[in-house]
């Protein structure tokens, strides 16, 4: 998600306080830390690259961000139940403690794309959620077109995406997406594609003993898959659906687990825009989710 940050406007002072202000500015540089802005995420098109995705770039070129209502204005029926947010390096550093305090109980967190990218800020936000009493998990950003679905399983499972039962950590994610660098579908037909997926969820399940949660968008997957039921009993679904009062599900799965319902919410603890979300159900049953006795 791109993250932004605006400077503030500084008024004239009167010549008499001037070197007090300057002295007192330079002892506040020097024991005040200096927050770092978070980069700017490279928008959805041809220019971004292997290593650059991040959940929800795919969707943008499908919703854009003003397919539906102000996403800025989030009402009840967005903020009631169990709140999470996505992240990946795109927002920068990151204050978990604050984000807990915000009233978020889970995020997700990229790890890698492809097999040969992994996420430059997954170690510190994977353990510093941990740590603020998040629960947490991982995500792998698809690219079909580059390798396997075994093989990009393999990188992901040992990069970041395994799981252990330990009250804090979801199974991890399978983020398939609009291609935000080429044709929507990668090239692959839907036979091609639902081989892809299954080979995928095959192997992070040998690997981790866990499902695979599924993000994408019924449009996706309903044009990509051809509209597959054959994950549905498997994988936990999560929709991806912003500006809406209700998010519309892929013919393939019964309903939601997660639904991202913002690209553009705002969280404390986050500099900038970040992807809301939420669970569909108590945080019992999120926790039963994350520990495996659903």
């Amino acid at each position: 998600m791109p993250a932004y940050s605006s400077l503030a406007r500084r008024g004239r002072r009167p010549a008499v306080v001037l070197l007090g202000g300057l002295v007192s500015a330079s002892l506040a540089l020097t024991l005040a830390p200096t927050a770092a802005a978070a980069p700017l995420a490279p928008p959805p098109g041809k220019d971004v690259g292997p290593g650059e995705a991040y959940m929800g770039v795919g969707t943008r070129i499908e919703q854009g961000l003003g397919a539906g209502p102000d996403e800025r204005t989030i009402g009840p029926a967005d903020t009631s139940g169990v709140q999470g947010i996505d992240v990946s390096h795109w927002q920068g550093s990151i204050n978990w403690s604050s984000v807990k305090s915000a009233g978020m109980s889970f995020a997700y967190i990229k790890a890698t794309e492809g097999t040969n990218y992994k996420d430059d800020r997954f170690n510190a936000n994977y353990t510093n959620a941990y740590n603020a009493g998040i629960i947490r998990g991982a995500y792998h950003f698809a690219r079909p077109n580059a390798s396997s679905g075994t093989a990009q399983a393999d990188y992901f499972a040992s990069n970041g995406g395994g799981w252990s039962r330990d009250n804090r950590t979801l199974p991890g994610v399978l983020d398939i997406e609009h291609n935000p660098s080429g044709a929507m579908c990668y090239g692959l037909s839907t036979t091609q594609m639902r081989t892809w997926i299954n080979d995928f969820h095959a192997r992070y399940k040998a690997r981790t003993t866990r499902d695979v949660v599924i993000y994408t968008t019924a449009s996706w997957w309903n044009t990509c898959t051809g509209s597959w039921n054959g994950m549905a009993a498997k994988s936990p679904f999560w929709v991806a659906h912003w500006g809406v009062s209700a998010p519309t599900v892929p013919s393939g799965f019964p309903t939601w687990t997660f639904w991202q319902y913002s690209a553009t919410g705002r969280v404390g603890g986050v500099s900038g825009d970040v992807d809301r979300n939420k669970f569909n159900g108590s945080a019992a049953r999120l926790l039963a989710l994350a520990n495996n006795t659903a």
